[in-house]
């Protein structure tokens, strides 16, 4: 990525864009100087965060990152802060009362996905500081948007308001998995610790900070999210004595059986030959159609993002069968889907080899919608293998939870319209995120809560090279770093807001 590359230091010298202030803020431009007087020392603590990577995948740096999340809250003036062993990487829970009636539950994510260095522009542990033409200053980093960027502005947002010296307006609980890049494999054991779930229990809804500001300045607002989950399928010596336990000559294969083309016959049977199609026997049994008030959101989204700006950013000339857009939108937000996310089997070096592989390999995703669940998936499958005769395949799930959804009239939803409102954002509302995270452990049994998305942020490349945040915008409507604090500075007030309006 061409660009000018600046230091934490010429932060200070930058001009911001102006900040639209949320009506009912109190002391708002005393906030608003304490985020500008903090922001070298939050660009900072970003670039150190960033340079600590938790890899669950690689076991990088656990239980490290969870003593540096935990020592983040205290930091940021939670009270009490500690880890919480689970079967793999520890999760943190944190608690700040504020003396506040309201508390709001927060959901922090501090793992990362894995990257390789030569496909990045600059180390991507770095945290780099370049401008991005069309966007601005911004920080590049694995982590950086998701989700460290984000969190890091919401944790700047709550030191800001102590900075003045006033209380937080609501009370918080935090909870913070090393493992959503897993699929949040022990992410419920967290939550079943009674000291965790009484405190969540007491909140009105958890939100996870998040960048979902488009280029534009408009803003997304999302009641729900897919469910995930990932597995793998391996044949080979070690799943049956049919294949060899090693490579061997490929001119074996007259005699014994090649497991990549067992592995490439079961994967065929989970989709139809249409291949995409899920064909696992039951698999739409409990599939929830789309509502017509969600049909209504959709076909609002498909008006403000352009169809040839979708195929652009997405880099393909086509949806699937040569589908209208609209139609593509529905099936985004609506079908469950079975992913290859890849394969690996005997030899893939340059020219040939002469071998049958000993082991072949492909590692899915299930992508789930309501009312289907990630046990009901994962047991779908296994039967399905099974009766077609595949017992030589090994299936390991690696992680993976339900769907989640939240009326549109919940508190969070509300203060997040309100937000908007008063300071003149337009924003589109949609239906779920066709991504996922977590939240079905919050609205699902048993603590039945609302779970959001928020933020006024912005950024990309999420699991890609190059994953940058923003932090000094060139466009006024869009949010830095500064406006995305305040933005999260705002929304805690109009919840108090809108919790006391509800109990007048």
């Amino acid at each position: 990525m061409a660009g000018r590359i600046l230091g934490v230091s010429a932060l200070g010298l930058l001009a911001f864009a102006v900040i639209p202030a949320a009506a009912e803020t109190p002391d708002r431009e005393q906030v608003l100087v304490a985020v500008e007087a903090q922001r070298d020392v939050t660009v900072k603590a970003l670039q150190d965060w960033i340079a600590l990577p938790t890899i669950a995948a690689e076991k990088r740096n656990t239980p490290a990152g969870a003593e540096y999340m935990r020592q983040l809250a205290l930091d940021a003036g939670f009270q009490q802060a500690k880890m919480i062993p689970t079967d793999g990487v520890p999760a943190v829970f944190a608690t700040l009362d504020a003396g506040a009636k309201t508390t709001v539950g927060i959901y922090f994510m501090y793992d990362v996905k894995q990257f390789e260095p030569s496909e990045w522009s600059s180390p991507p542990l770095e945290g780099r500081l370049v401008d991005r033409p069309g966007e601005g200053l911004v920080m590049i980093g694995r982590g950086a948007v998701n989700q460290k960027g984000p969190q890091m502005a919401f944790l700047a947002a709550i030191k800001a308001i102590q900075a003045i010296g006033r209380k937080l307006p609501v009370n918080l609980v935090l909870v913070a998995e090393g493992e959503e890049e897993v699929a949040s494999t022990h992410f419920d054991q967290v939550v079943a610790v009674p000291e965790v779930r009484d405190a969540l229990a007491k909140s009105i809804g958890v939100f996870i900070p998040s960048a979902a500001q488009s280029k534009d300045g408009s803003a997304n607002i999302t009641l729900g999210a897919k469910g995930a989950v990932e597995f793998q399928l391996v044949v080979g010596g070690e799943t049956s004595d049919k294949y060899p336990k090693t490579d061997i000559h490929s001119s074996n294969h007259a005699r014994i059986e090649n497991p990549a083309w067992r592995l490439v016959k079961a994967l065929d049977t989970l989709v139809a030959d249409d291949g995409h199609t899920p064909a696992i026997d039951g698999w739409f049994e409990n599939v929830r159609p789309l509502t017509e008030r969600q049909k209504q959101l959709i076909a609002e989204i498909a008006e403000l993002n352009p169809e040839d700006q979708e195929k652009v950013l997405l880099g393909v000339g086509r949806w699937i069968d040569d589908e209208p857009y609209i139609t593509s939108l529905e099936r985004f937000y609506s079908q469950p889907t079975v992913n290859i996310q890849g394969l690996i089997a005997g030899y893939t070096g340059p020219g040939g080899k002469t071998v049958l592989p000993g082991r072949a390999e492909a590692k899915l995703e299930f992508r789930l919608v309501p009312a289907m669940t990630g046990d009901e998936a994962v047991s779908k499958l296994k039967a399905h293998l099974a009766k077609r005769g595949f017992d030589d395949v090994q299936i390991t799930v690696s992680g993976g939870y339900g769907p989640n959804e939240t009326e549109e009239d919940s508190i969070l939803i509300e203060a997040q319209k309100k937000l908007f409102e008063q300071t003149g954002i337009a924003y589109s509302i949609r239906p779920r995120n066709a991504g996922s995270w977590p939240g079905v452990i919050f609205n699902g049994p048993p603590l039945n809560l609302p779970a959001s998305q928020f933020g006024l942020s912005r950024g990309g490349g999420a699991h890609a090279p190059n994953e940058w945040f923003l932090i000094k915008s060139s466009d006024p409507k869009v949010n830095g770093l500064d406006e995305a604090t305040m933005a999260y500075v705002d929304y805690l007030y109009v919840i108090e807001q809108e919790t006391a309006k509800g109990s007048d």
